[in-house]
């Protein structure tokens, strides 16, 4: 059976990233800076290198891809799969406020439990197996979704310990024969 490669690319910088606010579902667009990460991340890769190129609905998700369809010819789709993990009413605090609140025990209100992102990994990566085996598919998405699907697929091998997947870092993993795997770790932008 053919390989199904799959490069999950976390999306290029928001005004929020900079000041490591939660984003989750919230639609944050990218910036300045975070448009010439995209441009300069798709100059790292080439043409052959993907067969369809999938985005998460949030426009941060969405406008990366687009700079990558454009270079390579491709179109965008967008599947909702790919959407980030819903951090609730702490999106938009900072991340230091949010580990305080979430350590604390405190109910947060519409926070998408650490079990359903589970379960939403691993429907897309069905998804993925199924509906695209056998190509290679560039998938847009977000930080902590791709740290969810890194951690089941390599059994919490990787992320590392305080890595954290820089905008437009690009992971790569592969199926074949039922198995999920990661080829290729590495939470550093391409745009560097």
């Amino acid at each position: 059976m053919t390989e199904t490669k799959v490069g999950f690319l976390r999306h290029g910088q928001t005004d929020w990233n900079i000041d490591l606010r939660l984003q989750g579902s919230s639609d944050i667009p990218l910036n300045a800076t975070g448009i010439a990460q995209a441009h300069s991340a798709s100059s790292k890769l080439h043409v052959g290198d993907w067969d369809v190129i999938l985005a998460s609905p949030l426009s941060r998700a969405k406008d990366t891809a687009q700079i990558f369809a454009d270079k390579f010819g491709l179109k965008v789709a967008v599947i909702p799969e790919l959407v980030e993990r819903s951090f609730g009413t702490a999106e938009g605090l900072a991340h230091g406020e949010w580990r305080k609140l979430y350590e604390s025990g405190t109910h947060i209100e519409g926070l998408e439990s650490l079990e359903d992102l589970k379960t939403r990994a691993i429907n897309l990566l069905s998804i993925l197996a199924n509906e695209y085996a056998g190509q290679k598919v560039l998938a847009v998405s977000h930080g902590a979704y791709i740290r969810k699907l890194l951690r089941i697929v390599s059994n919490d091998l990787y992320p590392t310990d305080g890595d954290r997947l820089a905008n437009v870092s690009l992971n790569l993993l592969g199926h074949q024969d039922g198995i999920w795997e990661v080829l290729d770790y590495n939470p550093s932008s391409l745009a560097d």
